[in-house]
């Protein structure tokens, strides 16, 4: 369970980021390419959207490790994998990008969350199967 709460922690803090973003905060050269001071209509709902992406994978994170059961678990099981994959292309997207504050800064947490992201789907942090009955 200590994975899904790091994960969870730092996808919170993206979304206070992305949400500063979405409502014009000047940190546009730490996302999205990094070529804006304040993002365009577009990428700021780009960045919304993050949020549900976000909390889709908190949800996924949580029924992996058995502290919710909200989907089957094949399903949250998969699902990680494909967070995990996510992450990796977050990785890589981010090494690549022209802003050196967004490389800085991205690749670190992207190789965070994949890092955390790889723990659950693995299983580490499972709770008890009869936390769950």
């Amino acid at each position: 369970m200590p994975f899904a709460l790091a994960l969870t922690v730092v996808l919170a803090l993206l979304a206070v980021f992305q949400i500063a973003l979405a409502l014009g905060a000047p940190l546009g050269r730490f996302a999205w390419g990094g070529q804006h001071r304040g993002l365009p209509a577009k990428l700021r709902i780009g960045s919304l959207v993050s949020l549900l992406i976000y909390a889709l994978i908190a949800v996924l994170a949580w029924d992996r490790v058995r502290a919710i059961d909200v989907v089957p678990d094949v399903v949250a099981q998969v699902g990680m994998w494909v967070v995990f994959a996510y992450f990796v292309l977050g990785i890589l997207m981010n090494a690549i990008s022209r802003s050196k504050p967004e490389r800085n800064t991205m690749v670190p947490v992207s190789i965070l969350l994949a890092v955390l992201s790889l723990l659950i789907a693995m299983g580490y942090g499972e709770l008890a199967m009869a936390a769950r009955g």
